[in-house]
């Protein structure tokens, strides 16, 4: 048997090359085998610190009566569901067809040419509580195909015309802009339309979220309880906002600080300060113990917003909770340590050799000789000493690492943490060095340097020219900057729609499955893919006031007309729609390192959900203005504080610059 899993970039792939299954990569020439061989294909998606992932590969992947069973009536494929996100989408799209329990591990088999017929989760060697026997789901399988094979080809065939459909609809759909905070008809300034509609808009947003509150122990929704990041950063944002009703805008702080005090006091959150990826109980006890790059990369920026609101924000006790920190008694220092905290955990656990971030370190780990679940967390700070930590998942995902670039560079300006800034700084020099290829098209995933040949995706482009732009503008380095709006245009097209730059999966493509891949638009633990390009296209828009990016995001949020309805699975593009209903707020330093930092210590609070700190040294400014950086353009040197494009006059020294914040 041929392991062609040995060699794979994915960590995960290569935890099961040893398997007794005849493993294909993702790849065509699976898809081939079974088409030569006339059989169907079971694809199993996973990723490396999936807890359920490892039980059913030790309890049946590694079965050699279950490995022959496989090789006889199927070619077995395995996907990393984070190497190939369009991939494990479209999968899951076509799995709800068959099964309300979504997650991983999935299991999809399809035709030879790839039409999904049946799919389920996690199946045990033997029957438990209801679940049928793996062995047993292969034999109906397998008898399906033989037996009733035409009625398996329509069902997959239906299942492929359903997510075309699906895709088309969403397309096609006409959107109501109205619906949506901040959206108004494409072309026409968000702001320009009634400031009541907003107000509606945020109100019911922060309505829904009130009422999805769990006000025992936190968090919103009842068990399994995940962090939801983005919905944090969402409130935020409303309280920030200078077009928010002032009494919306307080109770979206409260609810925000409510909900990062309850889960940094929570066992969500470990002793080192990271958090896990989700508890299996209401009061966030009995964590599912794998830690995400991307819940702590936003964990991280929520709670530094936070600790800024908290320091400039109303002063009423309901804005007072208790301090998540022992020993701290205001809770904007309390909340500020517990950002530092989350940026010294990603720095200390998940920094890889070159700078980069694993993805994801695992749940398992070995203790006194037993692999446990979550059994080194489990342990005293002291008894860990003794033991090695769980693994990591050391893939470099574009998208991810973007997400934590940012976070730690608003951490290290907005808390003061120069390591934060230069770990940021770190990050975005090893991706542009290895992540951006000679023609400049992007990578999605890398693993000990090796770059993996799945696609960058719509995500990947988005929230790396975010957190280049962000990070670019903190630190007056242009190179940020031009690498930034290069992949914004990247993804802006002739028609001014979001798309990504090198398409879909060939492969999902050749199978008729890549509609599957947009079909779902929902984003709970991270902003999709559309969400995070226009979010960077409105960055874009900022620094450029090109028309062209403002309009790409608008049209992005007008195309999600009920999002406000539904703001735990919308938060991300809401979050866009927030900072397009703001005016512009810029501020631009121009000056040599030290003053610029003296600069940006004096406006360390300064924060807009539609805003960009953007700095440059003096002869950086003219060539980055002729570079289509038009805010720069006949800056001399100071620090100029602007709201919809026109700046005020330059201060030259931090203190006008604090009076002029303070006005």
């Amino acid at each position: 048997m041929v392991n062609r899993l040995a060699d794979a970039v994915s960590p995960y792939l290569r935890q099961h090359a040893d398997n007794p299954v005849d493993w294909y990569p993702w790849g065509a020439d699976a898809f081939a085998e079974a088409r030569r061989r006339d059989v169907p294909v079971m694809v199993s998606v996973g990723y490396a610190t999936c807890y359920w992932c490892h039980v059913m590969a030790r309890e049946s992947f590694s079965d050699p009566e279950i490995a022959a069973q496989l090789a006889r009536g199927f070619v077995a494929v395995k996907v990393d569901r984070e190497e190939h996100p369009d991939v494990d989408a479209s999968l899951l799209a076509a799995a709800s067809a068959f099964t309300p329990d979504l997650g991983w591990p999935l299991t999809v088999f399809t035709t030879p040419d790839g039409a999904p017929f049946y799919a389920g989760t996690y199946w045990p060697p033997v029957p438990v509580a209801g679940r049928p026997a793996f062995r047993d789901v292969l034999d109906a399988v397998a008898q399906a195909w033989e037996q009733r094979r035409d009625q398996a080809v329509e069902t997959g065939e239906t299942i492929r015309a359903a997510l075309r459909d699906a895709a088309a609809g969403r397309r096609t759909g006409v959107p109501r802009a109205a619906a949506t905070p901040g959206a108004e008809v494409p072309g026409t300034r968000a702001q320009d339309g009634p400031v009541a509609r907003l107000a509606d808009h945020a109100r019911t947003v922060v309505d829904r979220l009130e009422a999805a509150e769990d006000r025992v122990h936190g968090g919103f929704g009842g068990a399994p309880k995940f962090p939801v990041a983005p919905t944090l950063e969402l409130l935020l944002d409303v309280a920030a906002s200078s077009v928010v009703d002032p009494e919306v805008a307080r109770r979206a702080l409260v609810l925000a600080g409510r909900t990062v005090d309850a889960m940094a006091a929570s066992p969500l959150r470990d002793a080192d300060g990271g958090f896990f990826r989700y508890g299996t109980r209401p009061d966030w006890s009995e964590p599912h113990y794998e830690r995400m790059l991307y819940d702590n990369a936003q964990l991280l920026s929520a709670a530094t917003t936070l600790a800024v609101l908290r320091r400039t924000g109303p002063a009423e006790a309901a804005l007072r909770t208790p301090a998540a920190t022992p020993g701290a008694t205001d809770p904007g220092d309390a909340t500020a340590r517990v950002a530092a905290d989350v940026g010294r955990f990603l720095l200390r656990a998940l920094r890889l050799p070159g700078g980069a971030f694993a993805s994801a370190q695992d749940s398992e780990s070995v203790v006194d000789g037993e692999r446990v679940e979550g059994g080194y967390y489990l342990l005293a700070p002291a008894d860990r000493e003794r033991h090695d930590p769980p693994p990591l998942d050391t893939k470099v995902l574009t998208g991810w690492n973007g997400l934590a670039i940012e976070a730690l560079a608003r951490a290290g300006h907005h808390l003061d943490l120069p390591d934060l800034t230069a770990a940021a700084r770190a990050a975005a020099d090893h991706l542009l060095a290895t992540h951006v290829r000679a023609d400049g098209t992007l990578v999605r995933a890398s693993e000990g340097g090796v770059v993996s040949d799945a696609v960058a995706t719509l995500e990947d482009h988005g929230a790396f020219a975010s957190a280049l732009l962000v990070l670019g503008g903190l630190t007056g380095d242009a190179r940020f900057v031009r690498a930034g709006l290069r992949l914004v245009d990247a993804t802006v097209g002739p028609d001014g729609t979001l798309r990504p730059p090198q398409g879909t999966d060939p492969v999902l493509a050749d199978l008729g499955l890549a509609a599957g891949a947009a079909a779902d638009p929902s984003e709970g633990a991270v902003p999709s893919g559309p969400t995070a390009a226009a979010r960077a296209a409105l960055l874009a828009h900022l620094a450029t006031g090109e028309p062209r990016y403002r309009d790409a995001a608008l049209a992005h949020v007008a195309a999600s007309p009920s999002a406000s309805e539904h703001p735990l699975g919308a938060a991300g593009v809401l979050r866009v729609a927030v900072g397009l209903a703001e005016p512009p707020h810029q501020l631009v330093l121009v000056a040599d390192p030290d003053l610029r930092d003296a600069f940006r210590g004096a406006a360390r609070d300064w924060y807009h959900p539609g805003g960009l700190v953007l700095g440059a040294a003096p002869e950086d400014a003219a060539a980055l203005a002729d570079d289509g950086v038009a805010l720069l353009a006949g800056r001399g040197p100071g620090a100029y504080l602007c709201a919809d494009f026109v700046c005020r006059l330059p201060a030259r020294d931090p203190a006008a610059l604090r009076l002029q914040l303070a006005s």
